[in-house]
């Protein structure tokens, strides 16, 4: 008896536990979810990109698919309003379901039931302030049950995949780009000086002897100026001897004797008083003393002699001391419109064979870390030398182009000059490249939170971009910007392990 009760008792509890498995999946076949292959999507268009995460889809299964959105551009940032609606269709069956950005931004989750087995498509299409979208899965599979969903599961071969989240990415300056096979340049690189072009620049010089006194808040380097305005006076003060204000008036007294003598001559040859020569002597007389009086009381005010802009622009350098005695025709400043600017490249002489091939050239500037392109700034060569320079025995190569305000003029630049191009080069952003040891490396985005380190062999680069002469396939995302910052969290281990639930 007491045997049959313990059999009686072990099938309850058989039956018990048979059952609670039963009702613990979403699979009507007694599978559970968990055991349902994951499956993720990486999806690019041209202004979006989709990472999805979700079961594999069963017929009747309740299904729960997390969307990570991003809105690409210069960085790739996250979708953090508007509306997405998601449409499975399987054969004439469709299901459909809007979602709005969940409590994670650029998180869209969708909860929704698939009605048919068979293959079919998913779309997702994105509307919000900024623009609107069409995201499609082509070939989406919904298997009839759970066990020819796990049947169907392959084992993923183990690599060196890096795990890097989309929340890790949308919180820094992050964007990839596929590699495709481009015009490039072969390229010199050497330096330069960038100078002021002929003509957007004058010297300002003192136009009497004097001492030379800064007026109002002009004559300070890189105070933007208008043509006529007042830099400089220049005073006698104390001087005895080529005093401004004494020379003024005394051109003054020299002009008003002068009129006064041709006034009466003219009365005087009416009335052929005086003769002819006499006349035209007086006559010259005035005209030379009205030329001096003109002269200088243009630029002539109270308590000395002004000093005026030539031209519309700003003060670059000041080269007197208040106070400092200057004379006629000497420099004391210069003014620079800063509008067109010349790149003076100095190129060794083992490259004048190859001179004739420049098309263009990029700079790169030490103030401010940026390269600049020629073309971009409506630029051109100028010239080359057809011998080199006896005192630094480099060729000059010359460029003239267009200032966008932010271009200093004096400044040494590194100068990446293009000679001819060549087709069907792997080229990639230099911003991409990251160096240890002299070894240069990128990260390459094999899935939406995946990334792998690969080592590159590299060519020529134009400062802006490098050719990749080996390591790289065309196609492959290469993570042009934030490559730095996953190298940190990798080494630091900040980056939690990949497969993690949103």
């Amino acid at each position: 008896m007491k045997h049959l009760l313990f059999y009686v008792i072990a099938l309850l509890l058989f039956v018990a536990c048979q059952s609670k498995q039963n009702n613990s999946g979403n699979s009507k076949d007694g599978a559970t979810a968990s055991e349902l292959p994951s499956l993720s999507y990486t999806i690019y268009t041209n202004q979006s990109e989709l990472f999805a995460e979700f079961r594999t889809l069963v017929v009747s299964d309740t299904a729960k698919l997390g969307g990570h959105f991003t809105h690409l551009g210069e960085s790739f940032t996250a979708i953090t309003d508007g509306t997405i609606t998601l449409t499975l269709t399987v054969g004439e069956k469709t299901v459909s379901q809007t979602s709005t950005v969940s409590s994670s931004p650029g998180i869209f989750r969708y909860t929704f039931v698939p009605e048919k087995s068979g293959t079919g498509r998913m779309v997702f299409d994105i509307k919000n302030k900024e623009f609107t979208d069409q995201i499609v899965i082509d070939n989406v599979t919904v298997y009839a049950d759970a066990k020819s969903a796990i049947a169907s599961q392959k084992e993923e071969p183990k690599s060196n995949q890096i795990s890097y989240l989309k929340e890790q990415a949308w919180k820094v300056e992050f964007a990839n780009k596929a590699v495709v096979r481009q015009t490039f340049y072969e390229i010199i690189k050497t330096t330069g000086e960038i100078l002021s072009a002929q003509g957007d620049e004058m010297v300002v010089t003192a136009n009497a002897n004097g001492i030379v006194t800064f007026t109002g808040n002009k004559a300070v380097i890189g105070t933007p100026v208008r043509s006529g305005d007042i830099l400089f006076a220049i005073t006698g003060k104390n001087l005895t001897d080529g005093n401004p204000e004494t020379r003024f008036t005394q051109t003054k007294v020299a002009f008003e004797k002068a009129k006064a003598d041709f006034d009466r001559a003219q009365l005087l040859t009416k009335d052929n008083i005086i003769s002819q020569k006499d006349f035209l002597e007086i006559k010259a007389r005035y005209e030379t003393e009205q030329s001096n009086f003109n002269n200088l009381s243009r630029n002539y005010q109270a308590g000395g002699q002004k000093v005026v802009s030539p031209l519309s622009g700003f003060v670059k350098n000041i080269l007197v001391s208040e106070g400092q005695y200057v004379t006629v025709g000497q420099p004391i400043a210069s003014v620079s419109q800063n509008k067109r600017l010349v790149l003076k490249a100095e190129v060794s002489q083992k490259y004048f064979s190859k001179l004739p091939l420049i098309a263009s050239a990029n700079f790169k500037t030490a103030y401010d870390n940026k390269t600049y392109s020629i073309e971009s700034l409506n630029g051109r060569l100028m010239s080359f030398g057809k011998s080199n320079d006896a005192q630094t025995l480099f060729i000059p190569v010359t460029f003239s182009f267009d200032n966008k305000g932010e271009i200093v003029p004096g400044s040494l630049v590194d100068v990446y000059l293009k000679l001819q191009p060549f087709d069907g080069a792997i080229v990639i952003p230099v911003t991409a490249l990251i160096e240890e040891q002299g070894v240069f490396f990128v990260y390459i985005q094999t899935a939406g939170e995946s990334v792998v380190k690969r080592e590159l062999k590299l060519g020529g680069s134009d400062g802006i971009n490098i050719q990749v002469l080996a390591g790289l396939n065309e196609g492959e995302r290469v993570v042009t910007k934030g490559a730095y910052q996953i190298k940190l969290a990798t080494a630091s281990g900040a980056i939690p392990a990949h497969g993690h639930a949103h």
